[in-house]
Order: structure tokens, then C-alpha cells, then sequence
């Protein structure tokens, strides 16, 4: 019976447990966007994860949603990741980087002053974002034009390879959480008619077109992808959430991913449904759970089969050595929420480890 403990092979990549780190936004980037030495020293910190997923990353410039967040598409931004990824394997750990195009949560004062864009012109409503002016709702995105599209693939694909120069072992495409891609597969957001919008076909249409490109740089067997069916983050709705999920699951069969990487609920109770049980019966390959998993619900879901590891996020945040503490049933050290997004290592890199 698999454990927590036992390695698992995600794709191309041996895992040596199951007990992997979730894609958690930190905000250290700097206005530069580019990966830096307190970035590395976190992720190494973290090297015993099974399987680290590094934080969600800009695919393109111009497309901010955190201020702060990193990306990969110049030259200096490859370098920084590639200090973070020679740190981690120097660690012995292994890293995958997550793909990520913010759509309609980005915003034009941390893009120059350009309108974001979306899968159809519906602003975010009822949240905010920190911009350097302060708070600031979100604005209407503007329609992206079918004819705009291969550009936003290409992004895709000319990150996936910026990822592979900088040294990752892998690559997670985000199509969760209100972003760019999920914009697109759910009907609250995607009001657009063919060929990107309508069916459960079309509105998947632009997210298989970028698993495509970035399999082209990677091979499928390098690359994951993240889905949130029921999460209303970002002022996400789908009408049939868990249709959506078993559909998706099925069809993502075709294309032979590292892994399928599961959001199982949402993280404000708006939304409800078991996601979990009807994607296990229809993926037929290495399944990630995550949200509120405890470790003890992990083993437990493992040992049963219903997941092949699980991705923990804020335990891992604030506990570096996350699968020690586990092993040795020792107490976690508690996340502070307050230096989450704040700059400075701080919350980051200063939580102890256990000397147990």
C-alpha cells in the first residue's frame, strides 16, 4: 500500500514521497519581476518536498496581477530562476515551474496603464488588488480577439522553453483560480461564442491549444496541469462544476500529462461538489490533490487510491522541512498570514525547522 513515504513516478520525474509543495504567490520578486537569491534560499529550504511547484509565473510581460510576481519571458528572468532551480537540486530537490497568464485579474496600473484582457469583457466584482496607488478595483478586460489567440499560445510556448533554459525538471500549466485559461473554461466568464466559447469543446479549446504547445517544448511527460472546478476565487462560476471536472478529466487522457494537479473545493463555500471522486475515476494518470488536506487525511486518501500525492501549501510555507515534521509526528509551526505578499524574509525564509 502506498504512503505518504513511498516514491511515486510523476511522469519523466521519480518522486522520492508524496508529500509535494502546492504553487503559493509570494510576492519577492520585486517591480523587476525576476527571481532572486531570498527566492532561492526558500525553495531549497523546501528541497525534501517530493516534488516542488514553484510559484504561479508570467508567461508574457505586460500581464501583472500581484505587482511582485515572477516571470520568464526576458533574459534576466531566466537567470534568476536559474539560481532558484541550482540551489534546489543542489538541495536534491526537484522543481516545476508554473505557467501562469493572470487575464482579467491583471491590472493597468501595474501594466503600464494597458487594459487587461479576458475570455469576454466581465470585470471581477466584489474584490480588490494592491496596486503602488493602493487598493483598487478591478477594471473591465477587454475581449481577446479569436485572431489574438496563437499569440497568447505562443506566450505559452516561449515560456515553457524560457523554463527549460533556466533548469526546471518540469513545467505546470495554471488553468485555475480565475486566471487566463480558466476565464475560458468556465461559462460564468466565457460568454463568448465559437470557436472559444459555447460547449465544454470550445471553451476548452484555448487550454488543450497551450498543453499542446508546451508538451511541444517538454514532452507531455514533463508536464502538468492545475484545474479549480469549483473555486470562486477571482469571482469564478461554472453551472456545472463537477460536469466540467469529469468531462475535462476524461478528455486530458489524450494527452499523456505528467500529472493532473486538483483543487477540490473552494476556498470561500460558494460553490460545493465532490470533484475529487468522478476526475479519479475518469484520469487515468498521477492525480495531486489539494486544499485543507491534513496529513492524515492524505495518507489516508493514498492508501485508498483516490489520490498519488497530495500538495500541501500553507503547512509547507511555514513548515521548509515539511515531510520530517511528518514522519516524526512532531508539532508544525503555524503560517503567519500577514507576511504572506510582504517583501523581505520575513514569514519566508526565517520559520525554524525541527530539531527533534
Amino acid at each position: 500500500m502506498p504512503d505518504l513515504f513511498s516514491a511515486v513516478r510523476v511522469g519523466a520525474i521519480t518522486a522520492p514521497n508524496r508529500i509535494f509543495m502546492a504553487p503559493l504567490t509570494r510576492c519577492r520578486a520585486g517591480a523587476e519581476h525576476i527571481a532572486n537569491s531570498l527566492m532561492a534560499e526558500y525553495y531549497a529550504q523546501r528541497a525534501s518536498a517530493g516534488l516542488l511547484i514553484a510559484e504561479a509565473t508570467m508567461v508574457m510581460a505586460g500581464n501583472s496581477a500581484f505587482w511582485t510576481e515572477p516571470g520568464i519571458h526576458a533574459p534576466a528572468q531566466v537567470a534568476g530562476w536559474q539560481r532558484v532551480t541550482d540551489a534546489v537540486h543542489a538541495a536534491g530537490g526537484r522543481i516545476v515551474l508554473q505557467l501562469w497568464h493572470g487575464g482579467r485579474a491583471c491590472h493597468p496600473l501595474l501594466n503600464g496603464g494597458v487594459q487587461p484582457v479576458g475570455a469576454s469583457a466581465l470585470a471581477i466584482a466584489g474584490d480588490s488588488v494592491h496596486t503602488p496607488e493602493g487598493k483598487k478595483p478591478y477594471v473591465v478586460p477587454r475581449e481577446l480577439a479569436d485572431d489574438e489567440i496563437p499569440g497568447i499560445v505562443d506566450g505559452f510556448r516561449r515560456a515553457a522553453q524560457n523554463a527549460r533554459d533556466a533548469g526546471f525538471d518540469g513545467v505546470e500549466v495554471h488553468g485555475a483560480n480565475g486566471y487566463l485559461l480558466d476565464q475560458f473554461l468556465r461559462d460564468g466568464t466565457n460568454q463568448r461564442g465559437r470557436p472559444y466559447g459555447g460547449s465544454l469543446e470550445n471553451r476548452a479549446r484555448l487550454l488543450f491549444e497551450v498543453i499542446e504547445a508546451v508538451c511541444g517544448i517538454w514532452g507531455s511527460d514533463r508536464t502538468g496541469l492545475r484545474i479549480s472546478p469549483l473555486n470562486s476565487f477571482n469571482d469564478m462560476r461554472d453551472s456545472d462544476p463537477v460536469g466540467l471536472a469529469t468531462w475535462l478529466a476524461g478528455r486530458l487522457n489524450d494527452f499523456g500529462l505528467a500529472y493532473l494537479h486538483l483543487m477540490r473545493g473552494d476556498f470561500f463555500g460558494q460553490q460545493s461538489g465532490d470533484v475529487v471522486t468522478p476526475v479519479r475515476a475518469n484520469f487515468k494518470g498521477v492525480l495531486i490533490g489539494n486544499m485543507g488536506y491534513s496529513p492524515e487525511e492524505a495518507t489516508r486518501a493514498i492508501g485508498a487510491g483516490i489520490l498519488d500525492a497530495v500538495a500541501f501549501g500553507t503547512l509547507f510555507l511555514a513548515n521548509p522541512d515539511l515531510p520530517a515534521r511528518i514522519k516524526a509526528k512532531a508539532p508544525l509551526n503555524a503560517p503567519d498570514p500577514t507576511t504572506f505578499y510582504s517583501p523581505g524574509p520575513e514569514g519566508y525564509t526565517d520559520y525554524p525547522v525541527w530539531n527533534g
